[in-house]
């Protein structure tokens, strides 16, 4: 067995310990990994080493490098999009489209340059043939008035101005010399004022929870600004940050700052709300280079680039570009269902749906809920196995189903159906099944339901399942494979379209968004607190 080690880490101005049971790793993504665990890192970084014999930094190329004691830094690497042009004929390639080629412009990076010489035309003709998506994202781009992250695990402090990290650095001295607290009252506003607005990038309307994660996380890095006369260290800290906060929204809402202008009581409509489903983006204001008739001219041109063949590309470039425009319609003026879908057919296509939850919330709709779904599937059967009651003979005809058929999707779809049973839910309020499998859903049957899942075919009938999504009496998606499929493009859909959750299947609901999507994860209900209890335990 490796002997143990331990690193000295340099993240940003602030040196930690890592401690490897282990030893180091034998490899620099396994170092990375044990880095960003320890430390709760989310943006992308890459390690350096402190050179015994230069005495500065180098890039780590081998982690054989390091030995027990030594420094290595965190520099973290700023976003980066190249887009790739489509040519459809590589034999016609000018000479001045050779020279447009020859320059890739980054955002936030340093630039770099290509000879035109230099660029092999067959590797460019493979770029446009191999797949229509000719955009690579080497990291997400930040753009003007969108949030990228949700509230961090562990809140880091930033960096305060020169002058205030002086007083800091000052005050933490001569409290660990002599207990003196530092008691200046223009440091403790431009700390909170700086505070605010670091909040204001994750959450318009932080939690009193969160609000004092970070008056907490503040007098751990700074034991000066400890409070005397509170208990916790930090209860006027809590406090100040609150007025803050809400004085700096009221700042921004004078400023015209949409998702609070909408919150004005003389403006409020009776459906709007603040963010309710922990949306980061919940009403973003425009992008500065666009105006309301430039968007809704790309509107316009969606609905002919929908009609396209594989032009998968041009159409999430223009929903993201509409994506501002779009939110601040459906939120506001709250239209019908029917009206989003004649004038944005697109956001209503499988791939779009997604694309519209991970702006709104920044994760990836598809890999998150299918991994805690599959994360939990186990222990939720073996509950389903344990449950009596009225419950307990439905939850047994499902758990049949898995002896005879041990597919991906039988086990989530049986999953999901028992978990609406298990939380005396009625799964008829969600999926309807027509046993008529020879063409469509007739629309009479279709305009009594509000929000359902609707089926045909199966192993019972001899044909694959298809579902479909019926929202306000329209089938808005069809051709869905699995009910676990469906249930996630509805949740989906309900994020992008701003819908509530119906009341009969709230705890359903709740379980797919805070368990399985981890979103607003702190703040359940008593029966989800329960049941998320019950999956942690051994």
């Amino acid at each position: 067995m490796s002997e143990s080690a331990t690193l000295r880490v340099l993240i940003k101005h602030n040196a930690h310990k890592l401690g490897l049971p282990s030893g180091i790793p034998k490899t620099i993504a396994a170092l990375e990994g044990a880095v960003k665990d320890e430390f709760h890192l989310s943006e992308p970084f890459a390690l350096h080493y402190m050179d015994a014999d230069f005495g500065d930094f180098f890039s780590l190329n081998s982690t054989a490098t390091l030995k027990d004691k030594d420094t290595i830094k965190v520099v973290f690497v700023e976003p980066v999009m190249i887009t790739l042009t489509a040519i459809d004929n590589i034999q016609d390639l000018s000479s001045p489209s050779l020279d447009a080629l020859s320059s890739v412009s980054t955002t936030n990076s340093p630039s770099f340059s290509v000879n035109s010489s230099d660029l092999n035309l067959s590797d460019i003709s493979s770029v446009h043939y191999a797949s229509s998506d000719d955009t690579l994202i080497l990291s997400p781009l930040k753009n003007q008035g969108m949030r990228t992250q949700q509230w961090p695990d562990h809140f880091d402090i930033p960096d305060f101005p020169y002058d205030t990290g002086l007083s800091l650095q000052t005050g933490n001295e001569e409290f660990l010399k002599s207990g003196v607290l530092l008691n200046n009252h223009s440091v403790r506003s431009q700390i909170s004022d700086i505070l605010v607005k670091k909040m204001f990038q994750h959450c318009a309307y932080p939690t009193s929870k969160q609000i004092c994660a970070v008056a907490q996380a503040l007098i751990e890095k700074y034991p000066c600004l400890r409070e005397p006369g509170s208990s916790s260290g930090y209860d006027g800290w809590l406090s100040r940050l609150k007025n803050k906060m809400a004085s700096y929204r009221k700042k921004l809402k004078q400023l015209g700052c949409p998702e609070l202008a909408i919150n004005s009581e003389y403006k409020k409509p009776a459906a709007v709300k603040k963010p309710h489903k922990a949306e980061l983006n919940y009403l973003p204001p425009l992008p500065a280079d666009e105006t309301k008739q430039t968007l809704e001219r790309m509107r316009v041109e969606l609905l002919l680039d929908i009609k396209i063949r594989d032009n998968h590309r041009d159409i999430s470039e223009k929903m993201a570009k509409t994506f501002a425009y779009r939110r601040q319609e459906i939120v506001e003026d709250s239209p019908l269902v029917q009206d989003i879908l004649e004038r944005w057919p697109a956001l209503f296509d499988v791939i779009q749906v997604k694309e519209e939850f991970k702006r709104l919330t920044a994760v990836d709709l598809e890999s998150r809920f299918c991994a805690s779904l599959d994360k939990y599937t186990d222990r939720l059967v073996t509950l389903y196995r344990s449950k009596g009651g009225n419950a307990a003979k439905t939850l047994h005809s499902l758990l049949l189903l898995l002896d005879q058929d041990a597919g991906v999707d039988t086990r989530r779809d049986v999953v999901i159906r028992g978990l609406m049973a298990y939380l005396s839910e009625n799964t008829e309020h969600l999926i309807t099944h027509y046993q008529d499998t020879c063409g469509e859903i007739h629309p009479d049957d279709l305009k009594r339901h509000t929000l359902m899942i609707v089926t045909k075919g199966g192993a019972a009938h001899g044909s694959p399942l298809e579902a479909g999504i019926v929202l306000e009496g329209v089938q808005v998606i069809s051709g869905l494979k699995s009910i676990s499929t469906a249930c996630m493009i509805l949740l989906g859909l309900m994020y992008a379209l701003n819908l509530s959750y119906p009341k009969p299947l709230r705890y359903t609901f709740e379980f797919f968004q805070k368990l399985l999507l981890e979103l607003d994860g702190g703040k359940l209900c008593p029966k989800i607190l329960s049941l998320k209890n019950k999956l942690l335990s051994s």
